[in-house]
């Protein structure tokens, strides 16, 4: 039984809708059939994710609340961390705060901003994230940021960073508390991520933080039904340039017309009936991949 608690704990599910009372009342939901960690994403027009964990706070006792992610070019990482203090006081220990620095095309057609230098951009923007978060004192001049405050409280709120590519999986064993994947295969986890969030850790004397692997999970049964499903889902990720790089290193490069293969769909899902897909979720994720999304 005990066992059986313990893997749980490190399960949680995504959440989306464009509704932000019905986010709310998901959160709610979820809490009440023993999720233990809900998370959510966030994109250039849906729901500010902090903004409803804030509401959702205040009708729930436990449920763990996680961002993956929220992206770093718009929002400048003290006026983050300012808003991630706010939620964090009001439900203590129950944030963790992913930040990444989404995709190209979307941060220069939706935003009209540049996006240079995206690994060393995300260096910089934990850094201001944990002197304000950790210690409650910033005080920082680089290449992309200038930042001098002192926050009221410095709530120690747990930071994990997007990582597709090893570069990234790398940076965050160096810097973060955590590397949130995202359409990874295990086996490209497995012998990529582990290995250089390993590396950047060792090379900074720290503990290998937590690997959050992502995964699409289908209660059916018809699995032709499914991979359709996940195949469409798949492709509109095949069309980014960071997602192609990593699905032809993972050994499932896009076809031509961006359409993914069925290997690549069973590699990244799992599906079958209520008791199969939840066995599927709760199984303790293998060789190092801490925690399931």
């Amino acid at each position: 039984m005990n066992d059986y608690i313990a893997r749980r704990e490190r399960v949680g599910i995504s959440i989306g809708s464009a509704d932000p009372p019905a986010l709310v009342r998901a959160i709610a939901e979820a809490e009440a059939a023993g999720v233990a960690q809900v998370w959510m994403t966030q994109n250039p027009v849906s729901p500010d994710a902090l903004t409803v964990f804030a509401a959702a706070l205040a009708s729930t006792e436990r449920i763990r609340l996680g961002t993956s992610i929220v992206p770093t070019y718009p929002r400048h990482p003290l006026a983050l961390a300012q808003q991630a203090a706010t939620v964090a006081a009001l439900g203590p220990g129950r944030l963790r705060l992913g930040v990444g620095p989404s995709h190209r095309p979307s941060i220069k057609r939706v935003y009209g901003l540049p996006m240079e230098a995206p690994l060393e951009h995300l260096r910089e923007y934990v850094a201001v994230l944990r002197a304000a978060l950790w210690e409650g004192r910033v005080e920082h001049r680089g290449r992309f940021f200038t930042a001098d405050a002192t926050l009221r409280s410095a709530p120690q709120v747990p930071l994990l960073i997007s990582a597709l590519g090893e570069g990234a999986f790398r940076l965050a064993g160096e810097i973060a508390d955590g590397a949130i994947s995202w359409n990874c295969p295990p086996r490209y986890l497995q012998d990529v991520a582990l290995p250089a969030l390993r590396a950047g850790a060792q090379a900074t004397g720290r503990p290998a933080p937590r690997l959050v692997a992502h995964m699409w999970v289908a209660l059916s049964t018809d699995r032709d039904a499914v991979r359709s499903a996940a195949r469409q889902a798949l492709a509109g990720y095949a069309r980014l340039p960071f997602y192609r790089r990593m699905f032809a290193a993972a050994g499932h490069p896009p076809l031509p017309d961006d359409s993914v293969t069925n290997a690549l769909v069973d590699a990244t899902s799992v599906s079958g009936g209520a008791a199969g897909g939840a066995a599927g979720t709760e199984e303790c994720p293998p060789g190092g991949l801490d925690e399931r999304l």
